[in-house]
């Protein structure tokens, strides 16, 4: 894609190098008739004054971007859900079990916090099973379980159904 941005003089592939480099590193040639030097792959171009000194840096695309806050799970006991089926799924195979459910949106400051402590839970308590709902995902579903603040918990227990419903902050926990 960068060789399709600039003119070919300014770019000329590792392929043609006889040095070893990355696969995803070019060769970028300034119009100055300066050395050549590798540069990762994302086109960076300086401010170029009237007497045509371009500047023209190539760089390698981030490819291994990390997951967002919410979609990671600290351990298995930990379960997105994306739909109502989901959910009652996922209480029916609970059994006996413990069920706490974290109704949470991506966009909310104290569901960003409660976060690292949810986890530590999950991984200190095995037995216990965490069902994390995104609130923008899910609104009907919300709506029917009357959650209308963020974070918002339900626990849960196999044959007693539900047994408590609040929201909760960090100060509170």
């Amino acid at each position: 894609m960068a060789e399709a941005l600039l003119p070919r003089r300014f770019v000329a592939s590792t392929a043609a190098s006889s040095c070893s480099s990355s696969p995803s590193t070019q060769w970028v040639l300034s119009p100055s008739g300066s050395r050549a030097e590798p540069r990762p792959a994302r086109l960076v171009a300086a401010p170029t004054p009237r007497h045509r000194r371009h500047k023209v840096h190539a760089a390698v695309p981030n490819s291994t971007e990390q997951p967002k806050w919410w979609e990671k799970n600290a351990s298995p006991n930990m379960i997105d859900i994306h739909s109502t089926q989901e959910f009652l799924d996922a209480l029916r195979d609970a059994g006996e079990r413990l069920v706490i459910v974290e109704f949470y949106g991506t966009w909310c400051g104290s569901c960003r916090a409660l976060f690292p402590r949810l986890c530590r839970t999950a991984m200190e308590n095995p037995d216990i099973l965490i069902l994390k709902v995104n609130f923008d995902e899910n609104k009907p579903m919300c709506k029917r379980l009357n959650v209308k603040v963020l974070p918002y918990f339900h626990f849960y227990r196999g044959a007693d159904g539900q047994l408590e419903a609040f929201s909760c902050s960090l100060a509170k926990v």
